[in-house]
């Protein structure tokens, strides 16, 4: 690597990007903007922002585009929505509760089929149908070979704990066509502080890997980012196929005042020669109350480089820059 690329490489993004907005996502669309979307601190909406610079989301205009119904499914708790364009139109994945069973979440889809996904209207497609009917949330999709697959965290009632994630191929963006399969469970010491949670998934494709980071523990400063790794021309079916890192390889630094980092997405720099992760956490330790409603979990953005191995290096969160 060059001096000058080692320099861009640590070039420090504005941090917080958005503030208190959690499990940020981000897409770099054909259109050269950046979508930006994430979990607002009422949970009673899904808002869209986009720019043509990834620091330009910070003051972007902002577009409500769904809100929750009064009563019945989806009528509470609106939870980390990510947007994905899929078949020539635009999909937004979240989870919701109802208003008479708040925590009771499922995964619902809604579909665009506009050119600007801030414009135009969201059709709701419904419930995604899982094997079986329990607490679920985080759904991600992904191509590879020609199959869309989904990637979301589900509670097993025969399994001890919150959430596993869970992989299965897709026959549309709203149903699945095969069995879905456990890819990895909260069983490491630093997945299961406070909750046994396994849940937040993003996926990233280099050099022949599919890397899949997710998040794990509590919501306050013991969340944490962890990995599993499968080869391309594995079976993504096979839990065999996905090796999962024994350590975070993205948590808290005291040294910053950065804590619980996680929920994340994946982008590019503006000229495509830089990875940036983006996440959420909060600069401080000490929280009054259930976490969930501490709003102060502000979307972050990071570069990050790559180490000889062919693996992603994500460092530490860096410091705010304001």
């Amino acid at each position: 690597m060059s001096i000058q690329a080692s320099e861009q490489s640590r070039k420090q993004l504005r941090n917080p990007l958005v503030e208190q907005r959690a499990d940020p996502w981000v897409l770099k669309h054909a259109d050269g903007y950046y979508y930006f979307t994430g979990s607002v601190p009422e949970y009673d909406r899904i808002e869209l922002r986009r720019a043509s610079t990834i620091e330009g989301l910070t003051d972007a205009e902002q577009a409500v585009v769904w809100k929750q119904h009064h009563t019945g499914a989806m009528s509470k708790n609106i939870w980390a929505p990510e947007l994905h364009f899929i078949g020539g139109k635009w999909y937004i994945y979240f989870a919701a509760a109802k208003e008479d069973a708040p925590f009771r979440h499922r995964m619902y889809v809604l579909e665009n089929d506009s050119a600007n996904p801030l414009e135009g209207s969201w059709t709701e497609k419904g419930q995604i149908v899982t094997d079986w009917d329990s607490f679920s949330l985080d759904a991600t999709s992904f191509e590879h070979n020609g199959e869309q697959y989904l990637v979301w965290a589900q509670q097993d009632p025969a399994i001890q704990g919150n959430t596993n994630l869970y992989i299965a191929m897709m026959d549309n963006p709203w149903t699945l066509k095969s069995k879905q399969v456990m890819i990895t469970r909260p069983e490491l010491d630093w997945e299961v502080i406070g909750f046994m949670v396994n849940e937040g998934a993003a996926v990233l494709k280099r050099g022949g890997k599919i890397y899949l980071t997710y998040s794990g523990s509590a919501t306050n400063h013991n969340y944490a980012m962890g990995m599993l790794t499968a080869v391309e021309t594995s079976d993504l079916l096979d839990p065999a196929s996905w090796v999962k890192s024994q350590e975070p390889v993205f948590a808290s630094c005291d040294e910053n005042s950065q804590y619980g980092p996680g929920h994340n997405s994946f982008t590019v720099s503006e000229d495509g020669k830089q990875d940036i992760l983006i996440y959420h956490a909060r600069s401080y330790k000490e929280i009054v109350g259930d976490p969930l409603f501490d709003p102060n979990r502000h979307a972050r953005a990071k570069v990050f480089t790559w180490n000889i191995d062919g693996t992603p290096n994500f460092g530490l969160p860096p410091a705010d820059t304001k």
